[in-house]
């Protein structure tokens, strides 16, 4: 048979046609019989698989949201605490230096009223020091001028007065 190109023609049936139709439709009953209930019972137990573990994923991601939640949460109960920590530690550290300073202070003047008092002895031994002396040497003046010691009670009382005047600054230039 020569087949002209572009020459379509009818279908004729015969023997090869209906033998091929014979044989795809006994394929397709032992595709439908055995392969194909196989397929879909593997399909489905996949699908069942998949399914199974998009469930897992989704409870896993959930737990870990929720942990994630969760130390969130304990990650700022944490920065509160350490902050009350460090606000009670600043409250602490300023109140110590309040009472560091106060101490130093009450030393300070404890020290400085110490001195104070140790300068005024010093001025009161140095005043009866210089008495003590000005009137060794009145007493000696006086004897040189008048030639004679005078008695004791009249000599102290001469010095007494003239320490006064010099001391008011009421003495006589």
């Amino acid at each position: 048979m020569i087949f002209l190109a572009g020459t379509a023609g009818v279908v004729t049936i015969d023997g090869t046609v209906i033998v091929e139709l014979i044989a795809f439709l006994a394929m397709l009953a032992i595709l439908s019989r055995y392969v194909y209930p196989e397929v879909v019972k593997v399909a489905e137990t996949r699908r069942r698989a998949i399914a199974e573990q998009l469930k897992e994923a989704e409870e896993a991601q959930a737990n870990a949201e929720a942990h994630l939640k969760q130390a969130e949460a304990q990650l700022d109960e944490a920065r509160k605490t350490a902050q009350v920590l460090i606000d009670a530690a600043t409250k602490s550290a300023e109140q110590l230096r309040q009472e560091i300073k106060q101490k130093a202070e009450e030393e300070s003047k404890r020290t400085v009223e110490a001195a104070r008092k140790e300068i005024e002895a010093e001025r009161e031994r140095a005043i009866q020091s210089v008495r003590s002396e000005v009137a060794n040497l009145v007493v000696a003046a006086t004897e040189k001028v008048i030639g004679e010691t005078l008695d004791d009670s009249k000599h102290r009382q001469l010095i007494d007065r003239a320490i006064a005047e010099v001391a008011s600054g009421n003495g006589s230039r």
